[in-house]
């Protein structure tokens, strides 16, 4: 059996993030706030939220979809800002379903580091597009996921869906 490699060079900024000590300050507020959408991944904004490709994903086109406030359980969340991102969920929803048409799709919001959030402090849902086989062997052997997809190639096919959001 031949050796192979496999590159993934943006994961390095994961890795090099996870073992160094964390910024000052959220990282979606600050992504939030600055105004080059295109660079920090962003793909729509509506009026008290946003969805931004998840730049260390499970699966390609993954989405995360924010409330432009800094918030950490949903019992802090105005009814306004709650039903606001909850109907961008739905609209994210429905333009990975017509862009990339996938098998299926997970929805999840992970309240807190206990349960599995990453950046606990700032709420967030991921919505992840699935297909049948979409994962192999790879997670399990070698502790490594193989996206076909790079983010800059993600981001381009999914803008135009969302420039009516």
């Amino acid at each position: 059996m031949s050796e192979s490699t496999l590159w993934a060079p943006w994961r390095i900024d994961y890795i090099l993030k996870k073992s160094s000590p964390k910024d000052d300050g959220c990282l979606f507020c600050r992504l939030y706030a600055e105004s080059d959408d295109r660079k920090n991944l962003i793909l729509a904004r509506s009026e008290h939220s946003f969805v931004i490709l998840n730049k260390f994903p499970y699966s390609s086109c993954h989405l995360l979809v924010l409330p432009a406030l800094h918030l950490a359980d949903l019992e802090q969340m105005e009814k306004d800002v709650y039903i606001d991102l909850m109907l961008l969920v739905k609209q994210a929803t429905a333009v990975l379903q017509k862009a990339v048409n996938p098998g299926g799709i997970n929805i999840g919001l992970n309240m807190g580091a206990a349960a599995g959030a990453g950046i606990a402090e700032h709420l967030h849902y991921h919505i992840v597009p699935r297909w049948n086989g979409d994962h192999n062997f790879m997670p399990v052997i070698a502790n490594t996921m193989v996206m076909p997809q790079h983010l800059d190639s993600a981001y381009e096919m999914l803008k135009p869906h969302f420039n009516n959001v």
